[in-house]
């Protein structure tokens, strides 16, 4: 398959889609189950949970919608991004020295938990722990990230501030005025990453079905169960891994987050002296525009733009074309490059800018907002939610658990996003 199934046109020529590996059918539920732990949603917080209770001897049935990695799992830009968008600092002073200790720990690790995962299943998805970039675009901002950087240099982190000059060369624009460059981060196939860790969970012995979309869920106290339209689950605990696709299942899990449209456009394989001018270390970006880009190269060469999508196909298709001249903007010998792929799909806000983990019922627990950071963090909330599931007490998770409350106006937030793209959009442009 070359494009994404059952999506709407102008998200669905996925890059990762036509380059993934193979992978079997994972045929639907169609009869009435029992496992120990049954789990809702086969991207990374689903897989990585089905994973690590599998490898502990638990009967895990997982249920996804569509196949695995089909949402943001098999879309995101592949950018394995370590730690929260708040600083450490400011982690501690909010939930204080054990537990805020705890989740700067968790989630400044997480890019090692990804990236030991797959050398230890032998995860093919072209891993490279080249760093993380992270560029200024306003005296601000390099202020701003260089305090970060010393915050983390303060832990240990091997964090390190970039001037104007250091920026410059590794990522071959002069369009920076500095940064950081955090060196636990990385790059994969993010597509590939999610299909590895699925077959990996096969092999510890859980059961992955596809085409299973969760139609109602009920919990007594002691056993829940999951129903599809075809068959159910029945389980002594349940986890809800469906982050941006999450609708009204668990309501109101899903008005507990944002859905928001990331988008992507990829060019084919550079040549070799064109390659070497951009990004030639093999680092990813993030910079700092509210509408922020991020960008980088995969494995054979090709370069890659994302940033903010739009509701509607000529509205994203629009957004795909300001990505393309966005990448001239910052290298324009891309100007004769062929673009042959643009696709997009939905990622989880949260009004924290955290993570929610979220108690729904006895035997019920869910993971999701993972604000754009979902490679890494994603797949450090599934071990939490495995842990869990397995009896660990909330108190000792290292993650305050929490009930998931709607976002005021939930209903009316993207009727908004139209009006707040273009006020940002300005504000980047006037470079405040």
């Amino acid at each position: 398959m070359t494009r994404i199934a059952n999506e709407r046109a102008a998200l669905a020529d996925s890059l990762w889609t036509a380059t993934a590996n193979s992978a079997p059918a994972r045929p639907a539920l169609d009869h009435a189950a029992e496992a120990d732990v049954a789990i809702v949603g086969g991207g990374y917080t689903g897989l990585s949970a089905a994973l690590r209770l599998a490898e502990a001897g638990q009967r895990v049935i997982l249920l996804e919608a569509e196949t695995p990695g089909w949402g943001a799992s098999g879309r995101n830009g592949g950018q394995v991004n370590p730690g929260f968008k708040d600083s450490p600092d400011e982690i501690e002073a909010r939930f204080g020295d054990g537990l805020g200790r705890r989740m700067v720990a968790l989630a400044g690790e997480a890019g090692d938990l990804v990236f030991d995962l797959i050398d230890r299943h032998g995860i093919a998805c072209a891993p490279r722990r080249t760093g993380w970039i992270r560029a200024a675009t306003t005296p601000k901002a390099l202020a701003s990230l260089g305090d970060l950087a010393r915050q983390w240099q303060a832990r240990g982190a091997e964090v390190e501030p970039l001037d104007r000059r250091a920026i410059a060369a590794l990522t071959g624009t002069e369009a920076y005025l500095g940064g950081l460059i955090d060196r636990r981060g990385g790059n994969l196939h993010p597509l590939n990453y999610a299909l590895g860790l699925a077959a990996a969970a096969e092999r510890a012995g859980a059961r992955l079905h596809g085409q299973s979309r969760v139609t109602a869920l009920h919990a007594n106290g002691e056993v829940v169960t999951v129903e599809t339209a075809a068959g159910r689950v029945t389980a002594r605990a349940a986890l809800i891994c469906t982050n941006a696709y999450t609708g009204r299942l668990a309501d109101p899990l899903g008005r507990s987050v944002l859905p928001v449209t990331s988008i992507q456009v990829a060019t084919e394989p550079l040549g070799d002296n064109l390659a070497q001018s951009i990004l030639p270390d093999g680092q990813q970006v993030s910079d700092s525009r509210r509408l922020l880009l991020y960008f980088r190269k995969d494995a054979e060469g090709r370069f890659i733009m994302g940033g903010r999508g739009a509701l509607g196909e000529a509205g994203t298709r629009a957004r795909h074309q300001a990505l393309r001249a966005a990448s001239l903007r910052l290298y324009p010998h891309l100007k004769d490059v062929r673009w042959t792929h643009a696709w997009g799909g939905d990622v989880a806000l949260t009004a924290s800018h955290r993570p929610g983990l979220h108690r729904l019922a006895p035997g019920v627990m869910a993971a999701l907002g993972y604000n754009g950071r979902g490679v890494a963090m994603a797949t450090a909330m599934g071990r939490l939610l495995a842990d869990w599931a397995q009896g660990r007490p909330e108190a000792d998770l290292g993650f305050p658990v929490t009930e998931a409350r709607t976002i005021p106006f939930h209903r009316f937030r993207r009727l908004g996003l139209g009006p707040t793209v273009a006020a940002f959009s300005v504000l980047d442009r006037l470079g405040v």
